[in-house]
């Protein structure tokens, strides 16, 4: 059998589907960071998060 070469965007299709597929593998088996509880945390949204620090009634933009 002869197979016909395949093109340059053929090529690059193929990859994308293998990179995808690969991707989702990875996230599908990707397993939990065990993280421990934090202590004495603030209430509350993550201040980080929102690009603000209130703390005592004193606010403070980073």
């Amino acid at each position: 059998m002869n197979k016909t070469p395949m093109t340059k965007a053929e090529r690059i299709n193929a990859a994308a589907k293998r990179a995808l597929q690969e991707a989702q593998d990875r996230k599908q088996n990707a397993a939990e960071p065990n993280r421990p509880t934090e202590l004495d945390g603030r209430n509350g949204p993550e201040p980080t998060r929102f690009g603000d620090w209130e703390k005592k009634g004193i606010t403070s933009d980073f």
